[in-house]
């Protein structure tokens, strides 16, 4: 599930890329979907800032990332997936949810929260990774997520205030590690009771191919939980 294109007001593209690798390499069949609204606002990229004066569609700006392949999420039952997977970036905090604005008191995009409960209604695997795991925590109350450290470090963990945010909507925030002591990957946590999947990606400072080999792992606890 996308949230437009580009990290700073859409899902992180490094994050959708590594995931649908993953995904490729562990034999799975992929469907792309986002939401059919507005982008909260449009963030120009070399420079940070808002451009005042463009507005864009998050379905047509997520196309980009699924190469003109991707549906509306109205359309994604859980009839037809085995699990759904949710990449990070700004646009999980500002147009699948308003987190990024609202903090603990956001809504949830509502086809977003459908799709979160009827997977976990079916007991079917959902995997979230940088910040979308504040998705689970406001929706599922009580699941056990990670977004890395809960503190900064030196600038190590920039965005660490989100491991109280995570607490605070009700969900559990599980500390873990930039890199195993024996493997060089980030951590995924597994949540087993609800089959929610969770890693921290860009959440830190730290080497591309540590947050692809993270993001990896979360990948292959979630087709592990498929049962197939």
């Amino acid at each position: 599930v996308l949230s437009g294109c580009g990290v700073y007001d859409g899902t992180e593209i490094h994050e959708a890329s590594a995931i649908l690798v993953h995904l490729s390499r562990g034999g799975a069949e992929v469907q792309m979907y986002a939401p059919d609204v507005p982008q909260m606002h449009v963030i120009d990229h070399s420079k940070g800032q808002p451009a005042e004066a463009e507005s864009r569609n998050v379905l047509v700006e997520s196309a980009r990332i699924a190469r003109g392949k991707i549906t509306s999420l109205a359309k994604l039952t859980t009839a037809d997936h085995d699990a759904v997977i949710f990449p990070g970036g700004f646009g999980a905090a500002k147009n699948l949810s308003t987190f990024a604005v609202d903090g603990k008191d956001c809504k949830v995009n509502r086809e977003v929260e459908r799709v979160l409960k009827d997977f976990h209604k079916a007991g079917k695997p959902i995997g979230l990774c940088c910040i979308s795991p504040v998705l689970a925590a406001k929706v599922l109350s009580g699941a056990e997520v990670t977004v890395g450290h809960e503190e900064e470090e030196g600038g190590k963990w920039p965005y660490a205030g989100t491991a109280g945010a995570i607490k605070e909507l009700g969900g559990k925030h599980c500390v873990k590690e930039a890199v195993f002591s024996l493997t060089p990957f980030y951590e995924a946590h597994v949540d087993a009771k609800n089959k929610v999947v969770t890693t921290p990606a860009f959440m830190c400072e730290t080497e591309l191919h540590k947050i692809f080999d993270g993001i990896g792992a979360m990948v292959k606890n979630v087709l592990k939980l498929t049962g197939k």
